[in-house]
Parts: structure tokens; sequence; C-alpha cells
């Protein structure tokens, strides 16, 4: 018999679909409640996705449900209180990016979590797309060599409309101190951490081309050096079309990505000319990542733009009941949010 994990979820914003799609089919994970302060918005999460009870106040339903994980999925700067609540009920937090606003807090609850021996995990699912995992075996195999320069890159037209555009109704990450840049900024971090994971040195160019009150930053370019590696850091809302490009340039050559547009490009330079790339359309086929990454797509998911977020969480369910260590470790969290504060800290801007 499987043995399953029972699970909630408190929030139910246009994230929690793809947690709420996640533990509706997972084999290690029984949705036993969402919690919503809208009734409404609860009890129809709750019927779309089979959860068995639903509930209004978040602290109600830790006493009467005693989840083994909760899913956080609320506003950055709630996400402190309710999951300091929810790791003093004795329950493992998987909780949205970014986990708190600042530095301080996340240090103050990563400190919380590890004294009551609870995994607490933020979401950084796109370090587990096929297309990064497949980058990362290419440099564990030395295919691409040592890293010497990354560029990662997020393009997207925020001020556009939807949810960040609205002056008269905010959303709650223009109060986060990079502004709508924060919802995007662990995304940044991570990835880039990913394959450079020490650095000494950061210049952070913050501007807000667009003006007005309502956006804080709508543009932001640095750099990040770590030995001889260097690191390119790119946010815009100007520079169309949509984008989230990484590239990873080794001493033996280069790979690059744009997850958005899922393909894997692989580039290696021999006797002074080029190879023809070792991968081009990533969705034709790679074999780089194994058959068990292709198996579970084939078991419980399509291939999107989220698809990493469904591993992640099938390694977080898996971790737990096996005994392994967790898919996202405190120190992957320290050093994406060193980043994110050496971005932020007012010494490293230009």
């Amino acid at each position: 018999m499987v043995t399953k994990l029972k699970s909630a979820v408190i929030g139910t914003g246009a994230i929690s679909k793809e947690h709420l799609s996640f533990l509706s089919k997972s084999e290690r994970a029984h949705l036993a409640s969402v919690c919503d302060l809208s009734k409404a918005a609860a009890r129809y999460a709750a019927r779309r996705f089979g959860a068995d009870s639903t509930y209004t106040d978040y602290r109600q339903m830790l006493d009467e449900v005693k989840p083994d994980v909760v899913h956080i999925l609320t506003p950055p700067h709630t996400h402190k209180r309710i999951a300091k609540d929810c790791l003093e009920a004795g329950v493992h937090v998987f909780c949205e990016k970014p986990i708190t606003p600042t530095y301080d807090e996340f240090q103050e609850l990563r400190t919380f979590a590890q004294s009551h021996n609870r995994w607490l995990i933020e979401n950084q699912n796109y370090c587990f797309n096929e297309p990064i995992l497949a980058i990362e075996k290419l440099i564990a195999d030395g295919i691409l060599g040592e890293v010497q320069e990354v560029e990662v890159r997020i393009a997207l037209p925020v001020r556009d409309g939807g949810a960040f555009a609205d002056e008269n109704l905010p959303n709650p990450i223009h109060k986060m101190p990079a502004g709508v840049v924060h919802d995007f900024i662990t995304h940044l971090c991570s990835m880039t951490v990913r394959f450079i994971p020490d650095f000494e040195r950061v210049s952070a160019a913050w501007s807000n081309h667009g003006g007005g009150d309502l956006f804080r930053y709508d543009d932001l370019d640095a750099i990040v050096i770590g030995g001889s590696a260097h690191a390119r850091i790119r946010f815009s809302c100007h520079t169309p079309p949509k984008a989230f490009a990484v590239t990873v340039r080794g001493s033996k050559g280069y790979a690059e990505t744009d997850l958005f547009q899922p393909h894997l490009r692989c580039v290696i330079p021999r006797a002074g000319e080029l190879l023809s790339p070792l991968i081009n359309h990533f969705l034709n086929g790679c074999d780089l990542v194994g058959a068990s990454f292709t198996n579970f797509r084939r078991k419980i998911m399509q291939q999107t733009t989220y698809e990493g977020m469904h591993r992640l969480l099938d390694k977080t369910y898996e971790g737990l009941i096996e005994g392994k260590a967790p898919p996202i470790s405190f120190e992957d969290m320290e050093r994406t949010h060193q980043l994110v504060n050496a971005l932020l800290l007012e010494a490293n801007r230009v």
C-alpha cells in the first residue's frame, strides 16, 4: 500500500491551480482541505479538485484536519506568520515564492523551521524544468567544461495589463522591496546560484523606465561575480517577446534555453569550428535527463511552463515519505536569498 501524506492548501489564487492539480492526482498526497478567506473560493476549489473539507480560518484547519504538509499560496507579506503557525503545529511547509519580503525574515523563518525539525521549502520550480536539469547534466558530465558565464533573463510586459497593472486595486507585490520585480526575483536568483553557487561581488541597476507611482521598478540589470565566473541577471517589461532565457557558458561550450518556449541548444567548438548543436528542439526528445522524468510526465502531467513545479512537488513528497533529503535545502534557499539581498543593498546599486 502506497503511503499518502495528508495535504492542505492555504490560498486559492491563480497559482493554486498548479498545486491543487498535482495534489488531486498524486499517489503520495491526499488533498484533505482547502482554506481561503473567501468561503466561495474555497468551496469551488474543493469541489473542482476533490478536497475533503474547506475552511476560512487556517488555524482552525490546522487544529481539526491536522495535515502533514501545508501549501502556503497567500501574498508574500503573510507567509512568515502562517508558516510559523504551521511549523509550530508540527506541519511541513511548502511555500510560494518569495517566501518572505526580506532576508532577515527568511533567516528567522529558517531558524524556526530547523528548531521544530520540519521541512520548509520555497517554490523554486523553474530549477526543476527539464531543460535546466539537462544543462546541469551537461555540466556534471563535463560536456560544457567549467562554468564561466551565466545569463538569466525574464522579459514580461507587466505594465500592459493583468494582475500588476491595476492602479485601482494594487497587487500586494507592489509593497515588496523590489516592487513587481520581487515576484520574479526568486526565479532569477535561484537559477543564477544553481550554476554559480558562490559570489563575492554584485552590481545592480534598478530602474523605473515607465514612470508613475504604482511601479517601484520595472527593470533590473545586474552583474554577479563569483571567482572567475560571471553572471548577468536581467528583468525587463519593455523588450518583447516574452522570455525566460537561460544561457550557461563553460570552458568547452555553451547551452541555452527559453523556459517559456521550451527547447535546449548546446554548441561545442571543436578544431576551430562549431559542431551542429548537440540538442535542438528539446520537446522532440532528449535522453539526458533519463527515462524516469519522461515516465513521470506521461503519468500525471502535460508539458507546460510549470512542469518543474510538479516535479519539485513530487520530489518533496517522495523525500518526506522515504526519508530522503529535501529537493531544495536550507542551503539552497540561503544562497538564493543572500543574492536577492545583495541585489537590493544600496551599497551594490549603480
